[in-house]
């Protein structure tokens, strides 16, 4: 029964990794597409996102089933719910991935703001690296990263709140950029929220080794 356990724990977290994997793909892609004004490659995110939602029912499933036949305890039980609460996160990082690729297709043929989306990029990689960082210490359950990833967020809130100025300033110089403006202020939107997501997988980390729920930040939509 042991060796069955932890194969099927084995299982659940192959799912979650290559959840995460595929998240952290669509995070750089549907930011690519966007930058680049591909619509080839907005449309592929979109299309791709049904596998991550895919993965996430599997998972909800495996972890179901799991629980319910193996009566896991401590730790272990820990685990499998972190899996299970991280995988909805995951799921809506995906989700809010689709959206800036969305907004690839509302913007295009509009007059942009350069500056404004050389820091989008910067923003892509920095998440992109918060999101590595939480999906190694997953392999683990090591849950010191937890503070590292909050202050990482911290970063992210600023760069929003600067963009911000950057899109209204840029709107000032030139009238014309407006509808890409409003585009761009749901980008860095999305962006933010994602960095609140990679937060609350920090959050589900420290459950796990430790058992106390906390809360790290202010909670993704």
């Amino acid at each position: 029964m042991v060796n069955t356990f932890d194969d099927r724990l084995a299982k659940l977290r192959q799912i979650f990794t290559d959840m995460g994997v595929d998240v952290s793909e669509q995070i750089y892609q549907s930011t690519k597409s966007y930058i680049d004004h591909d619509v080839d490659l907005a449309n592929q995110v979109i299309d791709g996102d049904s596998e991550v939602n895919g993965n996430e029912t599997k998972l909800e499933k495996d972890a179901m089933n799991l629980i319910a036949l193996q009566q896991p305890v401590a730790r272990d039980f820990r685990v499998i719910i972190s899996y299970l609460k991280s995988s909805t996160d995951l799921e809506r990082i995906g989700d809010n991935a689709v959206n800036i690729a969305r907004e690839t297709l509302q913007a295009k043929g509009n007059p942009r703001i350069p500056d404004v989306e050389i820091v989008i990029a910067k923003i892509t990689k920095h998440i992109r690296k918060m999101l590595e960082e939480i999906l190694d210490a997953y392999t683990t359950f090591d849950a010191q990263i937890a503070p590292v990833i909050v202050q990482e967020d911290r970063r992210i809130d600023e760069y929003y709140q600067n963009t911000r100025t950057a899109i209204t300033e840029g709107i000032l110089a030139n009238p014309e950029t407006a509808v890409a403006a409003s585009s761009y202020l749901m980008v860095i939107r999305l962006l933010e929220r994602i960095g609140d997501h990679i937060v609350n997988l920090a959050e589900y980390l420290i459950y796990s080794d430790t058992g106390k729920v906390v809360e790290l930040g202010e909670t993704g939509e």
